[in-house]
């Protein structure tokens, strides 16, 4: 049996970035504490849906996700009335990783205990970036100074396993200040880095700054040049890429997002929260907070969509979200479970890759180079 990862949604924020596209909302005490019931009820109530073909049954889990929105918003006493529901419903593994997302300067030194006793045991913060005027214009509300005092505030509650988030190409950011960054990053000496380029969404603030000319588009040149600066920068501090975006301490991958890129089951509570079994079938639930409130009290359950994927359509999903791992995709594997041919079926496309230099073939393994990181979307729009 495939374990399977647990995400649940908190929507909740202080504000909303400038740059943000997810289901998330000003934080309300009395929602919130509504939103935690209908959580446990519809965690109580669940059951895989139709779609999802038979002889596949919940399995047994090994991750919980809190992402969101700002989770540490919520008390230690809703986290863990939440963690009751997960461990009444499903079988937890021993030693489970349970990730709590927060942002820096939301997690006093007593939450920080409390959170540690209630059972989680990760945690991933927003620090996007050390530069207090840049973190201003995202619309964050911390400082460079909030997060080295978070982290020293966790380290204190005992947590060994924490994650930073970093953004590049922020709006008018050079060269020199994403280099700042890593220095500052790596020298706080986290267990996990996740390094994103920024992505500049069409519904966000920032995608109509960036309309109206407040700040200069995002150079696709100088962005380049961040990904391989970080790339090899933390190299040499000791830390292995594993994924596209995400590097870390040997040993210190996040399990539960390692479940995305490798095809594994995935259940997800919330408003906005994504699901698979594992083999064909996602749903998804009502992306309004209090919407979803509704439905889980008057159900149980808030899924709104279904879908059964086809054999070729979950084929080429594992395939490109496999190919995100820096050790790629075993083809022969692939072919096993699937029944495709990537390299008979896809053979002009390799061709053009591998001359291009996007792609690197060894014996059945494929995998992006560092170049086809940076085009990954173009590779990956070819096996779609």
């Amino acid at each position: 049996m495939r374990r399977a990862g647990v995400y649940i949604h908190i929507p909740f924020c202080r504000s909303r970035c400038s740059y943000c596209d997810f289901a998330t909302g000003a934080y309300e005490q009395g929602l919130a504490a509504r939103y935690v019931e209908a959580l446990a009820r519809e965690i109580a109530a669940f059951e895989l849906p139709r779609v999802a073909p038979r002889g596949v049954e919940a399995a047994e889990i090994d991750t919980i996700y809190f992402g969101g929105g700002t989770p540490s918003l919520l008390t230690p006493a809703q986290i863990e009335t939440i963690l009751s529901a997960v461990s009444a419903r499903f079988v937890r593994a021993c030693g489970a990783e349970v990730t709590l997302e927060m942002n820096p300067g939301t997690v006093t030194p007593e939450a920080a205990r409390s959170f540690r006793e209630a059972g989680i045991n990760r945690a991933s913060f927003g620090l996007q970036t050390f530069d207090d005027e840049q973190l201003r214009r995202l619309g964050r509300t911390h400082t460079a100074d909030d997060a080295r005092r978070t982290l020293r505030t966790l380290r204190a509650a005992g947590f060994g396993n924490v994650s930073f988030d970093l953004i590049a190409g922020l709006p008018a950011q050079t060269l020199a200040d994403w280099s700042h960054n890593l220095d500052e990053a790596l020298k706080l000496r986290p267990e996990h880095l996740s390094l994103y380029l920024l992505e500049v969404h069409e519904s966000t603030p920032l995608a109509d700054q960036l309309r109206r000319g407040f700040w200069p588009p995002p150079d696709p040149d100088t962005a380049a040049e961040m990904y391989r600066l970080m790339c090899e920068r933390a190299r040499r501090a000791g830390y292995e890429q594993y994924e596209i975006s995400n590097f870390c301490l040997p040993g210190r991958e996040s399990r539960h997002n390692l479940k995305y890129w490798t095809n594994r089951p995935y259940y997800g509570f919330g408003c906005s929260a994504h699901s698979y079994d594992g083999a064909t079938a996602r749903w998804a639930n009502e992306r309004d907070a209090a919407r979803y409130c509704e439905l889980v009290e008057a159900t149980g359950t808030a899924v709104v969509e279904t879908n059964e994927l086809s054999q070729h359509d979950a084929g080429a999903e594992a395939l490109f979200l496999g190919l995100r791992l820096t050790r790629g995709v075993d083809l022969r594997e692939h072919r096993a479970r699937f029944g495709a041919d990537v390299r008979a079926a896809h053979a002009d496309d390799l061709a053009r890759f591998s001359d291009a230099g996007l792609i690197e073939f060894d014996g059945d393994q494929l995998r992006l180079t560092r170049d086809g990181a940076l085009l990954s979307n173009e590779v990956f729009a070819a096996f779609v």
